[in-house]
């Protein structure tokens, strides 16, 4: 049986906070923009700016989409909770990828290697989004609506309650059914029923990757699985990283069909097929200069790395970025 990662004590699983809002075009930017200035403002406390009064002004939406805005941007890894002395003090600060993406590198996340990176965050490992991480790596069903969702959602939050994991939870149904809702408006641009677009989903930035899609059959859709032409190598990089890194420290080689079906893996969390998993792996040793290899000559099919620490994922994927936005801007 493949690991699942909700079984491991150190992922706190949360099943709400976005107030119902999936995540929505700027809503990154402004919340970076604002923490960033409240750091710099002499006398300003950065925890006053998604709980004062004044925020519903300066954000220009009501106090839920605030509670929502401060939700994501945290879920995305933006922003960050600080932590002095061991102690949570509850102070947003921002973090090595929002000084990267919104920062100056592509802060209205208009290439599409900012918008797999946001979803990298969302799906590859429990936390903040959960249902989000467990949707593309633990669900395997070819098709699915929200009941259905919900209801294997639930089955496995009453596993994990059996096994003690979540045995001082409170998380009912309607509130697995509210955060399935906002999964499926995360991603899924059309309506279900095909008769077009509804605003909240054309808002949502990660519509654009197209990794659901609708089937036509009722409200059912399905995830799309196979290359990904959006998806550049550079990112796949930072997720295979992560995946080794994170998950797997000690590990110095994985087969093909471990980086595919693996939870938490780019495989997993992109939705790739083998053979294009096998494409993006033998790209590897040029993207890192040799650090990690591709190697077939035994007929495993496998990948290699001698030291996967010292790949900089996060500076190669800025670089591609600034490219593209330089050269789309000449």
């Amino acid at each position: 049986m493949a690991r699942s990662l909700l079984d491991e004590e150190r992922f706190k699983l949360q099943f709400a906070g976005h107030e119902t809002f999936p995540l929505r075009y700027g809503w990154l930017k402004k919340s970076y923009d604002e923490v960033k200035r409240a750091l710099e403002a002499e006398g300003c406390d950065p925890r006053s700016v998604f709980t004062d009064e004044s925020a519903i002004a300066v954000f220009g939406v009501g106090k839920n989409m605030v509670a929502s805005m401060r939700h994501w941007s945290l879920a995305v890894g933006v922003l960050a909770i600080e932590d002095e002395d061991g102690q949570r003090v509850g102070r947003p600060v921002p973090t090595l990828l929002g000084d990267a993406l919104l920062g100056g590198g592509d802060p209205y996340l208009e290439h599409p290697a900012s918008l797999w990176l946001v979803h990298w965050h969302l799906a590859s490992a429990p936390g903040r989004s959960t249902t989000w991480y467990w949707a593309f790596n633990e669900l395997n069903e070819p098709a699915v609506d929200r009941d259905l969702l919900t209801l294997r959602l639930m089955r496995r939050i009453a596993a994990l309650r059996e096994a003690g994991r979540m045995k001082e939870s409170r998380i009912t149904e309607t509130t697995v059914r509210r955060d399935v809702e906002c999964f499926v408006r995360t991603y899924l641009a059309k309506s279900p029923s095909g008769r077009g677009a509804h605003e909240d989903n054309l808002e949502s930035p990660l519509c654009e990757l197209g990794l659901l899609q609708p089937l036509g059959v009722g409200s059912a859709f399905g995830f799309r699985r196979g290359p990904k032409p959006t998806l550049p190598d550079e990112v796949f990089l930072y997720g295979l990283h992560s995946f080794w890194t994170q998950l797997y420290p000690t590990r110095r080689e994985f087969t093909v069909e471990a980086v595919t079906h693996e939870p938490g893996s780019p495989g997993r969390v992109f939705m790739l097929d083998e053979e294009s998993v096998a494409d993006r792996l033998a790209a590897m040793a040029d993207l890192t200069k040799g650090a990690i290899r591709w190697d077939e000559s035994t007929g495993m099919r496998q990948v290699y790395a001698h030291d996967v620490a010292s790949v900089k994922p996060l500076d190669l994927v800025a670089a591609s970025i600034a490219k593209a936005m330089h050269a789309r801007a000449a």
